[in-house]
């Protein structure tokens, strides 16, 4: 059954809809694409992919509308884009990992992650700047180098939303200490749009801070949501196994 909320963002200025599927399980958090909302990966059959796992009470899925996903889509103003990116993450630490725990019924339970293209940026980004709430993050097909779209703009806004910048420069501290106890990992295709280089590059920037990652390669799939059909049931089952 699909459950779906919505509320009145002061950090974003705008409504955030949160949607859920499933009664009980490990909570995951979909982000969608770039351009999706928080319906979509019902709409893209990612919701019936994932069935018998939350049949089996293993997951329970989440989304929320990709609102900084779309400034980045736009392609009009690279400052309020990286703005809004940041702001999106605060949302998503203080507005939607609380109603994931409310719904839950714990205020301790941490919650997996996972997103294909920029979606993936989000899995990824959310996790490695809360890793105290987020205990995993399967991120597909990724894109994670957003510097290209930002025509020669600079911000901290941007600076402190895309791990491959500040991760490099943490050296210590609670937050590297909580990452070295979580998992990130990247799936790609190597067929058509994808670039399976994004996720090397990430994964060596978490290697290097001795952060679990792996990358798989899947010869051939596209970037397109059949390759993120059968890949996102495929690892929900081997983190709940």
């Amino acid at each position: 059954m699909k459950v779906v909320e919505s509320w009145w963002s002061e950090r974003l200025s705008t409504q955030l809809r949160v949607a859920r599927w499933g009664d009980i399980g490990r909570p995951i958090l979909v982000f969608p694409t770039a351009g999706g909302d928080a319906e979509e990966i019902e709409r893209m059959g990612l919701v019936d992919a994932c069935a018998p796992l939350m049949s089996d009470g293993r997951v329970k899925l989440y989304s929320v509308d990709s609102i900084a996903g779309r400034a980045w889509l736009e392609r009009s103003d690279p400052g309020h884009a990286a703005w809004l990116q940041n702001q999106f993450d605060a949302a998503i630490r203080w507005e939607v990992v609380p109603a994931i725990r409310a719904d839950c019924g714990s205020d301790s339970i941490r919650v997996t992650t996972a997103g294909a293209s920029i979606g993936a940026f989000n899995a990824v980004e959310v996790l490695a700047r809360h890793p105290d709430v987020f205990d995993a993050a399967v991120a597909m097909s990724g894109t994670f180098d957003l510097s290209p779209w930002l025509d020669g703009y600079w911000s901290d806004d941007f600076y402190f939303s895309s791990p491959l910048h500040w991760l490099p420069n943490l050296d210590s501290g609670w937050q590297l200490g909580h990452l070295r106890q979580r998992f990130v990992l990247m799936a790609t295709g190597t067929g058509e749009w994808e670039d399976p280089g994004e996720s090397w590059r990430l994964a060596g920037v978490l290697g290097a801070k001795g952060i679990p990652n792996r990358v798989d390669e899947w010869h051939g799939w596209p970037h397109d949501w059949q390759t993120w059909r059968a890949m996102l049931p495929e690892y929900l089952h081997q983190l709940t196994s």
